[in-house]
């Protein structure tokens, strides 16, 4: 177990810490730079913490319902990262959740987003940059269209407020993931202890 974990860290932290070169080269070549938008303030931490409330209701709903293709996607997810995220303790999980979190917010949110605005508008940049975040999350069409969905709503929770600040989407997404992480490691255990 224990080299799963290393191995599954390890792997992760390469992954996700491409994302942030990725950002900041591209961010260089357009100009953009990817954490301008990034604000730590007790409005933008309270604004993140109450809106992961309604995904993580929408999880739990997802989670637990008999609609076949979500769980086609909970049996995936359970099948392919439960061993993975099973190995990890507590700490190893919100270190993931926040690793993402951030990594992926400062690419989506942080460059693509403000990217796509500059050609498109604020709606062009809402909807190409979670064009391409549905893409990267690919595991079927059902859970495309879902992060599509998430995308977009962490889209407009970086500018909710009236003051576009990258804190907000970042806590959404990170305590989010924490939470689904938890959910697929204990849905893993609980099968294997069948």
């Amino acid at each position: 177990m224990r080299t799963r974990r290393g191995g599954f860290l390890k792997f992760a932290a390469v992954f996700e810490g491409s994302l942030l070169l990725l950002a900041f080269g591209f961010g260089g070549l357009a100009g953009i730079d990817p954490v301008a938008a990034l604000r730590f303030d007790l409005e933008g931490l309270a604004y993140g913490v109450a809106g992961t409330l309604p995904l993580c209701l929408v999880f739990q709903w997802s989670y637990g319902t008999r609609l076949a293709g979500l769980r086609e996607i909970k049996q995936v997810l359970v099948d392919k990262l439960g061993p993975f995220l099973a190995a990890c303790g507590i700490g190893d999980l919100f270190f993931l959740g926040f690793l993402a979190g951030i990594t992926e917010e400062v690419l989506f949110r942080g460059f693509f987003q403000p990217w796509f605005e500059a050609n498109w508008g604020w709606l062009g940049g809402l909807v190409f940059s979670n064009l391409v975040f549905a893409l990267v999350h690919w595991v079927s069409p059902l859970y495309a269209l879902l992060a599509g969905l998430t995308g977009i709503y962490l889209g407009f929770a970086l500018d909710v407020g009236g003051e576009r600040n990258l804190l907000v989407p970042i806590l959404i997404h990170s305590l989010y993931d924490i939470v689904a992480f938890l959910a697929v490691a204990a849905s893993y255990r609980a099968g294997t202890a069948r």
